[in-house]
Parts: structure tokens; C-alpha cells; sequence
């Protein structure tokens, strides 16, 4: 488990299960593709280093992203660190994935159950398998469940989470690729905005984030803008109109700020 993390709103992240596969816009330049298959070609290259010089490579490098990877040795890694964290789940894979066995995602879940001290923040595009597993899994507190919106054809996604009996329901809008004028935030929590960030970064319009952190100051939503992209995550800086925006929810059933 990293004990740090770059990602702005997580202090940490976890990855249980490795890959991933394309499904929508959003997912056309993943930042974690582009990291595993670049470690994947140097580990192809050296015979599972990371170099001629011998520093090793994990072993999940042998494959190629979109082989989906179940690591059960991490499992218990929140278990282990015993400071209570913000934790991402799954920052290189997504947890609801089709080939993600419904006793692995258990198992996830269980965990989370048992690190109580931890809040866990899982994220998913597979809203579908989300709302069939959901009435199966336990839901503590301590679980916050959030589906990624980057443009106004998957605002649809909000409506899947709103059945999700979580204490804090976030969305990612991230990349952000277009407005959202039929987003309802109903039922939603915390929301997060972003842009796109790489050698091919997509723009993200500033009316775009100023009409959504407005929807959200009206419908009492934790506003939490990420960043505005560019050629690297932190090249656009994160200010809006400003100020930085670094709201974070209150896990009750009716959200709130802190």
C-alpha cells in the first residue's frame, strides 16, 4: 500500500487487484495505462527489472494492463498500517470490473469492514455490476462509494450510485470533458472536478467547473476541484476563481460539509 499519495482529495491508495480495460471517453488517456504498460515494456525488456542495472520490478509488470490481476498478498495491507488514512481504493484497476469475481470484491469489502479506523474511497465506471452487487455488500461508515461522470451521456451514472446505501456517495468528474447540465445531485455527497492531464490533455473550460461548484453550493454537495490539467496533473494549477476548493463531505445520510 502507498503511504502517500499525489492524488489530491486521498492520502493514501491500496490496489487489491491490478488492470483494466476501457469502457467510455474518459478512460481514452489513462494516466494508469500509460504508467503500467511503460513499466510493462521496461520489465519485457530486462527480464523483470526495471533496468540493466537489476533493480527489481514488481511482478505484476509482467502483464499488460488490460489483464485484469487479483493480488490477494495486499489484501491485508490496510490491516497492517494502523494510522487512520484516507485510502483510494483501486487506483490502478476498478473494483466492480466483470472479471473481478464477486467472492474477490467480498473480500475487499470485508477488509474495509475490519479496518474501521481507515475511510475507504472506492470509485467505479461499472455502475451496472455497482448496483447488482450493492444490496450484498456491507456498508460501514468508514465506505465511501463514488462513480467517475466525464461528460453529460454518463450524468446517468449518478442515478445507479443513488441506490448505493453509502454513507458518503461522490462523484469523480474527472477528466472533465464537456458541461453537465443534466447532472441531478440528489441523493450526492461530495462531488470532484478535474481535467485531463498528459501529452494529449483534453480542455477543461472553466464554465464547465463554475456552473457545477455553483449546482453544489445550491444543493449543499462538497465541492472539491482537483486540478485543471494540462501536459502534467499540476501544470493549470487548481485554482478557481481564486481560491482553491478543497471541501470534503460529512458521512451522514444526508451529506453535508465539513
Amino acid at each position: 500500500m502507498s503511504k502517500k499519495s499525489t492524488i489530491e482529495w486521498t492520502e493514501s491508495v491500496w490496489n487489491p487487484i491490478s488492470g483494466c480495460t476501457r469502457v467510455t471517453e474518459g478512460c481514452s488517456h489513462c494516466y494508469a495505462f500509460a504508467l503500467h504498460d511503460r513499466r510493462h515494456t521496461i520489465s519485457t525488456q530486462h527480464q523483470g527489472h526495471w533496468s540493466p542495472q537489476g533493480k527489481p520490478m514488481p511482478a505484476q509488470y509482467a502483464q499488460p494492463f488490460s489483464t485484469i490481476q487479483l493480488l490477494p498478498d495486499r489484501l491485508e495491507q490496510p490491516l497492517r498500517e494502523k494510522r487512520p488514512q484516507r485510502i483510494f481504493v483501486n487506483s490502478m484497476s476498478d473494483l466492480f470490473h466483470s472479471q473481478v469475481p464477486d467472492e474477490y470484491i467480498q473480500q475487499v469489502f470485508a477488509v474495509m469492514v475490519q479496518a474501521h479506523w481507515h475511510t475507504f474511497q472506492v470509485l467505479t465506471k461499472r455502475v451496472n455490476r455497482l448496483k447488482y452487487l450493492a444490496p450484498s455488500l456491507p456498508w460501514p461508515a468508514n465506505v465511501w462509494m463514488g462513480v467517475s461522470i466525464e461528460n453529460d451521456l454518463l450524468t446517468v451514472r449518478a442515478d445507479a450510485l443513488r441506490t448505493v446505501p453509502a454513507a458518503v456517495r461522490f462523484l469523480s468528474c474527472e477528466p472533465l470533458l464537456g458541461p453537465l447540465p443534466s447532472l441531478h445531485l440528489a441523493g450526492i455527497h461530495w462531488l470532484i472536478t478535474g481535467g485531463e492531464s498528459g501529452p494529449h490533455a483534453r480542455p477543461c473550460e472553466v464554465q464547465w467547473v463554475r456552473d457545477i461548484r455553483d449546482r453544489c453550493q445550491g444543493a449543499g454537495v462538497a465541492f472539491f476541484h482537483k486540478q485543471w490539467g494540462g501536459k502534467t496533473p499540476k501544470a493549470g494549477g487548481r485554482l478557481l476563481d481564486g481560491r482553491e476548493w478543497n471541501e470534503m463531505p460529512v458521512p451522514t445520510a444526508t451529506g453535508g460539509k465539513l
